[in-house]
């Protein structure tokens, strides 16, 4: 995939997810959010495929990305369809990149569980 063959996706509002708990899911993914559920799927993916994926027993908060790593890693590749995607009990979503700094919520659900 590239620049002429990816699509951006329309970017959704954020809202309150089914966890009582988690409070609003933001519509823009910011740079210090940390991409991770704990338990269930996190990653990182360009052009469908996983970049990076969240850790199941990380040893410190160094393996774990944040939205300014993943820009970071777009922006060095552009021309390309990034995503992070989160699936976690009670709350899913993704976020596409639209633009440089701007990762826009394009997708949620009550994940699992």
């Amino acid at each position: 995939m590239n620049a002429t063959t990816w699509k951006k996706e329309p970017a959704i509002e954020g809202k309150l997810s089914g966890c009582l708990n988690c409070g609003p899911r933001p519509s823009f993914f910011p740079p210090d959010g940390v991409i991770g559920v704990g338990f269930g799927y996190a990653g990182l993916h360009r052009d469908g495929e996983p970049v990076w994926t969240e850790p199941n027993e990380p040893e410190s908060d160094d393996e774990y990305m944040t939205g300014a790593k993943a820009e970071e890693m777009a922006a060095a590749n552009p021309d390309h369809d990034w995503r992070i995607v989160m699936d976690g009990p009670l709350s899913g979503r993704t976020y596409q990149r639209h633009a440089a700094g701007e990762w826009a919520l394009i997708e949620r659900n009550q994940g699992f569980a």
